[in-house]
């Protein structure tokens, strides 16, 4: 008969857990792409057998194949959400069945993924989802829950009550920390050591991240707290992908000697985590089966507090200040098909001379190839002394990527940036490119308002902060404003200050999605577009989600003829302008082909006074 896990524990004789499940199915030849979870219902021999594995291996406490086996990702990625129960009571029984002498752990995964740009789950719905998976592992007989890989502190903590409240087992969470020591949302590990102890966590423990070493170095930071056991399953270090493949550092006797360290750390619980295999559970038995935990003699850690971000930092910068002021317009300019910039400065400059007070420059719209807008932006700033707004896509660079340029434009004082999620490839110049969209347009602004705050994506130190004044866009004319509503909501919670929309023809109905939207406080700046033809217009109102061209519009651009229809539109323009001013704090004239002399003849024919301009 086991010994009971506390007492087990308290005995301070070490307790070998087993290694990675996943990455030796992948090994083994598990169908790529399948729900290796499923497996429990489809091939459980196969599961069977690797827990029988480790068991032979020296593996003392088997966690079941249950990971991602919660129901949003059952759901939100293989359809199995109606099979949660079964899978994670299978899993139980499977590795009780395999195991019988061991102590058999339920495995629970997180079940957000916080670099996806899926909608974040709603605490409640995350209690829920953590209360399915546990209750069915809890059924199935396992002695422990382990709550393992976690990056975000908050969701670790709902995971944690949880468990508790269905209670009858211990639980142990594990964080996963990688860069700089912190977890991807940035936690630390003296955070999470102390905020988890004190929520009644039986073990607190780092698992997966970058490798032993790294993980030894997490637990340093745990370590001191009497009232709670340590636990470590690092990976067997950093993955590499050749030849198709994914692979690990073959490294069982350095992983054992590393075993050996988190001994002499105080760690009670040792396994491994991706990468690792019965060879290196086995290697670890023969050198720590059945030896002693060293007490740790420190005293209790000091809180070190967790990077986190709340109310977005307050920033100014000039073109800010001045559409508090004024009444400010704007037009998008979009980068040559080449290197020279000749003619766009010349047009920049012509805009200026009638009153234009920035231009905001697109990034390859229509995935189509141009320069860069940080050229462009860089030489109108410094030349022609305009302000700029940048275009900012999730198109076409990782979060490293994304972050590296943000930095570089800030260094070179430009500082506004309209974060867009961007047109996808297929509908471009490159069809067969791949789109990066690690994350969407949120997840952008969430980014740089972590720069913004002096901290990276992951909550890393920056040696110097932003200060970006962060726009985004909207849809007044959508075919779901609820949705688009909801969607500008969340941007704007992320840390939006204000907002560009698409071009806007029906005045009376941007005032109403303003209002809804909550925006009246916010300052919001009105797409205009010239109309330049009737088939345009046709266009527009038939073929561009998110235009509505009203049908009197249409019908003046029909009447002009093709002769006179530049002009109509002209007028049209000018005419919504005038409008405009009285309901947002300015407008963004988006016109088609670089044909930069239509915005001047708008912003000329509409020739609104100082007084019209000025901020009441």
């Amino acid at each position: 008969m086991r010994q009971n896990l506390v007492e087990r524990l308290r005995s301070r004789i070490v307790l070998i857990a087993d290694g990675a499940m996943g990455t030796v199915l992948y090994a083994r030849g598990a169908p790529k792409g399948h729900c290796y979870d499923e497996l429990n219902l489809s091939n459980p021999s196969m599961i069977k057998a690797v827990h029988a594995e480790y068991a032979a291996a020296g593996a003392e406490l088997i966690e079941t194949n249950t990971f991602g086996a919660n129901r949003f990702v059952l759901s939100t990625y293989y359809d199995l959400g109606a099979k949660t129960f079964e899978i994670n009571l299978a899993g139980a029984r499977i590795a009780r069945e395999a195991c019988p002498n061991c102590y058999i752990a339920g495995s629970v995964g997180p079940a957000s993924r916080p670099l996806d740009t899926t909608e974040p789950i709603g605490r409640e719905e995350m209690a829920g989802i953590y209360v399915e998976q546990i209750s069915a592992l809890v059924e199935g007989g396992v002695d422990l829950i382990v709550l393992e890989t976690m990056a975000d502190l908050d969701e670790a903590k709902i995971a944690l009550e949880q468990a508790v409240k269905v209670g009858k087992v211990p639980v142990v969470v594990q964080m996963s920390f990688v860069d700089e020591g912190r977890t991807i949302t940035g936690v630390s590990p003296s955070q999470a050591v102390v905020e988890l102890a004190d929520m009644g966590a039986l073990v607190v423990g780092a698992n997966c991240g970058n490798g032993p070493q790294a993980t030894l170095e997490a637990i340093r930071k745990m370590t001191g707290r009497r009232d709670v056991f340590l636990s470590a399953m690092p990976n067997a270090g950093l993955a590499s992908y050749t030849g198709g493949k994914f692979s690990y550092p073959h490294n069982p006797d350095y992983f054992a000697s590393c075993a050996e360290e988190f001994l002499k750390l105080g760690v009670a619980i040792v396994g491994g985590c991706c990468g690792t295999t019965p060879e290196h559970i086995a290697t670890v038995s023969s050198r720590i089966l059945g030896k002693k935990v060293v007490v740790p003699k420190r005293g209790a850690k000091k809180l070190e507090k967790a990077v986190r971000i709340g109310s977005p930092p307050v920033v100014s910068t000039p073109l800010k200040e001045m559409v508090s002021r004024k009444f400010t317009i704007t037009v998008e300019l979009s980068p040559p098909k080449g290197t020279e910039l000749t003619d766009d400065l010349s047009s920049a400059g012509e805009l200026k001379e009638v009153g234009v007070d920035a231009v905001s420059i697109s990034e390859s719209p229509m995935a189509r190839i141009r320069m860069s807008p940080v050229a462009l932006g860089h030489r109108i700033k410094t030349e022609l002394g305009m302000d700029v707004i940048l275009h900012f896509t999730c198109r076409d660079r990782n979060i490293l990527g994304l972050q590296a340029d943000l930095l570089s434009v800030y260094a070179l004082g430009m500082v506004n940036i309209l974060a867009l999620t961007g047109d996808p490839p297929s509908v471009g110049d490159y069809p067969f490119a791949t789109g990066v969209y690690e994350v969407n347009s949120r997840g952008l602004v969430e980014i740089v308002n972590k720069l913004n705050s002096g901290v990276d994506y992951l909550g890393n130190r920056l040696s110097s902060a932003t200060a970006f004044w962060i726009g985004v866009a909207a849809s007044p004319a959508s075919e779901d404003p609820e949705n688009e509503i909801k969607r500008l909501g969340e941007k704007m919670k992320a840390g939006a200050q204000f907002v560009v929309t698409q071009p806007v023809f029906d005045v009376e109905g941007l005032s109403d999605f303003i209002k809804r939207a909550n925006l009246r406080e916010k300052p919001v700046f009105a797409g205009l577009m010239p109309l330049v033809s009737s088939r345009q217009a046709e266009f527009l109102h038939h073929e561009v989600p998110g235009i509505t061209v009203p049908e009197s519009m249409r019908k003046a651009m029909r009447t002009a003829g093709e002769r006179k229809a530049r002009k109509m539109g002209v007028t049209i323009a000018a005419d919504l302008l005038n409008q405009l001013v009285e309901v947002v704090s300015g407008v963004c004239v988006m016109v088609p082909l670089r044909r930069y002399s239509v915005a001047a003849e708008v912003i000329t024919e509409a020739d609104l006074s100082e007084a019209a301009r000025s901020a009441p």
